[in-house]
């Protein structure tokens, strides 16, 4: 790949890149006004973090009155990049806080109810950048519901709001009473929004020392200002990913130690979304551990925090195997503001050399239509239409797309793993509740079970979640993925406020309408709908696809 990361370096240097970026210049991105519009409309993150430092006292105020007022839980309503980068500070940096801090990215009705069983006590924070995510919107329901019954009928001061100006969650918030209302920059989109009021509010309830994110981000910015490609962290990582992609090294693996394990899943969305669509795309790969196969189409990149290294056997196999390896060296975790910067950078950079737009997501309302419209049958029917099973597996239903069953030439479902290919990548995406002790162990063995029987680079993700993060890459990037869509009917379902719906029967349309989309794109798709939640059932659906 030297060569073509040389070409990268040069046409980056060529067009002043390192300063162009800075300077929000747009003929660097395209000649087309209309690209150069929508691309203007999403530059505010490069701002974000001059724009946040006069906040933080606001802040840290704002955290002291929640402490001080009694509340033991925060419980985060969002989805995507309302979620994600709260998360990953969740998991790495949020131990500093005498409040429980809960993000909720499902509708499950599983995960809504253990999130929200001390509502009488939560705060709730409803983030969300347009301020009409279904998702969000529905939880906030059900979340004002618990709370009113819980005896707060003033039930806007147990709510806090993160969005836009003038979005209609701004307005409701306002009219309501909630706590407080952040308003961001309207020209950060989701997936850049990590150091922006949607990743540091969060951090502040954490009881994350906000000035050490800022300060660790203020100095990859200055080292990201630097002109020259080979010598600017941001630049130099996207002239990598780029030329990967260009050489058919795709497969971007992060192996990550334990203290930074989630960082994995925010880099899956910012990628995966950035960079997936028309026809093309970096697929990011996250949490294979031990697992993973070596290929053709592998580019690694390994991040140490301090002393601690990823796994040191799987590190060896990729140098005996050449796979073309960049090193990440963090001084500790409190450099996590300097990640989320370098890889915003990286990957508006990766797009630029690739020729596309990083900014937009245009085929992520395709699983949004598909669903809406499937709750549209639900209201009318009082059912989900529910397609016809290829095979059936101990009353599980087996359902194929039309180019999965195209791509078997003949061959029974139950033999549909055998349609990965040489380069391809598996995706195997759950609807089921998230991190869930009872169903994890079955899925994430499923998914290390076909990394290596198939030598291939593997995903893995929890619905709704990935329809906002890696969805985009599914339907708009290359045709080099197979999928299989697990949903499952819950023992209990739970109703919401003010719809004709559940969260159950949203849930499982969530589902049906990404399977539908894969399915009109053209993807080797296969739906399993198991009709109860047995990871015993599980695992012999698993066991039976393997095996053939």
């Amino acid at each position: 790949m030297t060569d073509a990361v040389e070409r990268a370096y040069a046409r980056l240097d060529q067009l002043g890149f390192g300063d162009a970026l800075w300077r929000k210049r747009l003929d660097v991105w395209t000649t087309d006004p209309t690209v150069q519009q929508k691309v203007a409309n999403r530059l505010g993150w490069l701002d974000a973090v001059s724009v946040i430092a006069p906040q933080l006292p606001r802040l840290r105020d704002a955290a002291d009155g929640v402490r001080r007022d009694g509340f033991t839980h925060v419980v985060l309503l969002g989805m995507g990049g309302s979620s994600l980068a709260p998360e990953v500070l969740r998991q790495t940096l949020g131990a500093g806080s005498n409040l429980v801090f809960h993000v909720l990215d499902s509708v499950d009705p599983e995960a809504v109810q253990w999130a929200m069983a001390n509502a009488a006590t939560s705060l709730f924070i409803l983030a969300s950048k347009s301020g009409s995510t279904i998702e969000p919107n529905t939880m906030a329901a059900e979340a004002r519901r618990r709370v009113v019954a819980a005896g707060h009928t003033n039930w806007g001061t147990r709510f806090i709001a993160i969005t836009d100006e003038g979005t209609a969650l701004h307005q409701s918030a306002a009219a309501n009473g909630f706590r407080d209302i952040f308003v961001n920059p309207s020209d950060i989109g989701g997936r850049y929004s990590a150091l922006s009021l949607f990743g540091m509010v969060p951090a502040a309830l954490m009881g994350i020392d906000l000035d050490v994110i800022v300060s660790s981000a203020r100095a990859m910015e200055a080292a990201c200002r630097v002109e020259s490609a080979r010598e600017n962290p941001g630049l130099a990582l996207g002239a990598v990913m780029a030329a990967g992609a260009e050489h058919g090294r795709d497969k971007l693996t992060l192996l990550l130690p334990r203290q930074v394990h989630s960082f994995g899943l925010w880099v899956e969305q910012l990628v995966a979304e950035s960079t997936g669509k028309q026809g093309t795309g970096i697929v990011p790969i996250a949490g294979e551990s031990d697992a993973m196969s070596p290929g053709s189409d592998r580019l690694v990149v390994s991040v140490t925090v301090g002393s601690e290294s990823p796994d040191e056997a799987v590190l060896l196999r990729v140098r005996s195997d050449s796979i073309p390896h960049v090193t990440i060296r963090m001084p500790d975790v409190t450099a996590l503001g300097a990640e989320f910067l370098r890889w915003e950078i990286a990957t508006a950079t990766a797009g630029l050399l690739m020729g596309i737009n990083p900014f937009d997501e245009p085929n992520v309302q395709q699983a949004k239509d598909a669903t809406r419209s499937l709750l549209d049958i639900y209201q009318q029917q009082k059912r989900l239409p529910l397609p016809e099973p290829q095979a059936i597996i101990g009353g599980a239903r087996l359902t194929l797309s039309e180019a999965a069953q195209s791509a078997l030439g003949g061959d029974a479902a139950i033999a549909f793993l055998r349609v990965i290919r040489r380069n391809d990548y598996f995706a195997l995406l759950a609807f089921l509740p998230p991190d869930d002790s009872r169903y994890e162990p079955a899925l994430e063995e499923f998914r290390m079970l076909v990394a290596k029987r198939a030598e291939c680079a593997t995903m893995f993700g929890y619905g709704p979640r990935y329809l906002h993060s890696t969805g985009q890459l599914h339907k708009g990037g290359a045709n080099n993925g197979v999928f299989i869509i697990v949903a499952a009917d819950p023992a209990e379902d739970l109703a919401i406020s003010d719809q004709s719906f559940s969260f159950g029967v949203l849930e499982m349309a969530q589902a049906l309408g990404d399977f539908q989309s894969l399915d009109r794109t053209g993807r080797r798709a296969m739906l399993v709908h198991l009709p109860r939640r047995d990871p015993a059932l599980l695992r012999s659906v698993a066991a039976a696809l393997l095996d053939a």
